[in-house]
């Protein structure tokens, strides 16, 4: 379906209206650089080109991005596309955006075709992400639409950008803690990939909506007035509906059993604090009865990738089931950027952003493997690392361990310092000892009994254990270990 175009306009009143003190004179230079640049080129879609560097630079300002990433996303495409050259684009902008460019510009740069292709674009984008994590913003940017224009393309382009999104970029913004790309960016995909699905859970969607919608809107109306009541003033309450791949997914999960399902449509509460997100829930629990097991603190204990909220479903007087999620204004940014709304936090003399050390370990993961075999070969150790599902575990001190789903305590261990996973004899979960082989859950607390005459750790451990980091680590201990055996055997000799 065709969408409406931003223009330099649209954009100058966004930046305008939500930025302190923008520079929009960048902004103007950027897109005068653009427009001159794209002037004889037309997309697909019969739009003039730089209908598309606007669209990037447009959703990059609604993340509250910083402006020179706007700029960038203004300009992503001058050097691929134009005689413009980096050196000129350093002249005129300064080395931050001709730098965000020019990694830009290498993601897209990809030689080969088909599985080399592939390859090679994962590889760059990991490098990118590891460098700085801005170029991603503005390829997700860039994604998303391509996407919303995919109707342009043959059907055989549409399969293979929508499946490369739904394998590659949308996991990646779900690691970033950037949930409304991740969920456009799979919505977009899913209608590609699987049209009927799509159809039909579009439909279950729309039907709820209609069959909800009131009982919805008068929920919200109790809310607010529950609240107002009661004294918070700063505080907004709105409806959210699932996303449809998300749906799709858990109709699967639950053998298509929508009863079974309670956050179709949830009811969404922003508040000022901490304090006044426990306080609204007990107010919430105080009219209405919470559903037992179904009240999840994500405040004190985080998701792996930043994610803030309270969870609660209840009861309402009519004897349905609605979904309360409780947060924050910045919880509330975090959920739906993740790490891009860092920067509109972000203080003089803040700590790093938390939850990003994956990149770098997945950078040094591509800088040993420059032989491209060997990348293919690793590309599945890579996708359970960086792709599966994720789970956190704790130590007996409480500290928060992210790992793949289907990790065992020896990725636990060498998590936690290579010394205790080579010494590693035991293992307790929950106070009880189990094998080493054993699969965690999140919220296992988990304790590694340690033997420290043990001279390293056992081969057949690569057998169950999940994490690049693990296996790389047993793998260079067991062959030192073979090859101190070898030398004391011919001494002997």
């Amino acid at each position: 379906m065709p969408e409406s175009n931003r223009t330099i306009d649209d954009l100058m009143s966004l930046v305008g209206s939500s930025y302190a003190s923008p520079d929009l004179d960048l902004l103007s230079r950027a897109y005068a650089t653009a427009e001159g640049a794209h002037r004889d080129k037309v997309r697909l879609t019969g739009d003039p080109y730089i209908v598309h560097p606007l669209a990037v630079a447009y959703k990059l300002a609604e993340m509250g991005a910083h402006v020179n990433v706007i700029a960038a996303g203004l300009l992503h495409d001058v050097i691929e596309d134009s005689e413009i050259s980096l050196n000129e684009v350093r002249s005129s902008f300064g080395d931050d955006i001709a730098s965000l460019v020019d990694s830009v510009t290498k993601l897209k740069k990809v030689k080969y075709q088909g599985t080399d292709r592939y390859v090679e674009n994962l590889r760059k984008m990991f490098l990118a992400m590891a460098s700085d994590v801005r170029v991603v913003f503005i390829k997700f940017a860039d994604r998303l639409h391509n996407l919303r224009t995919l109707y342009a393309q043959p059907r055989h382009k549409q399969e293979r950008i929508a499946k490369e999104t739904l394998e590659i970029y949308a996991p990646i913004a779900g690691r970033l803690g950037m949930s409304d790309f991740k969920g456009e960016l799979e919505d977009l995909s899913f209608a590609y990939l699987f049209p009927k699905d799509y159809e039909r859970v579009h439909d279950i969607i729309s039907t709820k909506v209609r069959e909800k919608g009131a009982y919805v809107s008068r929920v919200i109306d109790q809310t607010e007035k529950l609240l107002a009541e009661a004294g918070f003033v700063d505080c907004q309450v709105h409806g959210r509906v699932k996303r449809l791949y998300s749906l799709y997914r858990k109709l699967i999960k639950y053998d298509n059993d929508l009863s079974k399902i309670y956050d179709l449509i949830a009811v969404r509460a922003v508040v000022k604090d901490v304090e006044d997100c426990y306080a609204v829930l007990g107010l919430i629990h105080q009219k209405w009865t919470p559903l037992p097991g179904r009240i999840k603190d994500y405040l004190s204990q985080p998701k792996p990738n930043g994610y803030q909220s309270l969870h609660t479903t209840v009861f309402t007087e009519d004897g349905e089931t609605i979904e309360f999620q409780i947060r924050t204004r910045e919880m509330h940014d975090l959920a739906e950027y993740g790490v891009a709304a860092h920067w509109r936090y972000k203080e003089p003399g803040m700590s790093p952003i938390k939850n990003l050390y994956w990149m770098e370990e997945l950078a040094k993961i591509q800088k040993e493997l420059s032989d491209k075999k060997d990348f293919l070969e690793q590309l599945e150790i890579m996708k359970i690392d960086v792709f599966k599902d994720r789970l956190f575990v704790f130590t007996p001190n409480g500290d928060v361990i992210d790992l793949p789903e289907g990790a065992t305590p020896v990725d636990f261990a060498y998590a936690i310092h290579t010394e205790v996973g080579n010494k590693c004899s035991g293992a307790r979960i929950n106070g009880n000892i189990v094998n080493l082989d054993t699969p965690l859950r999140s919220n296992d607390v988990v304790e590694i009994v340690m033997d420290k005459n043990r001279r390293g750790p056992n081969a057949d451990w690569l057998k169950f254990a999940k994490t690049h980091h693990a296996r790389s680590k047993i793998k260079d201990a067991t062959r030192s270990t073979v090859k101190g055996w070898l030398s004391s055997m011919m001494r002997r000799g």
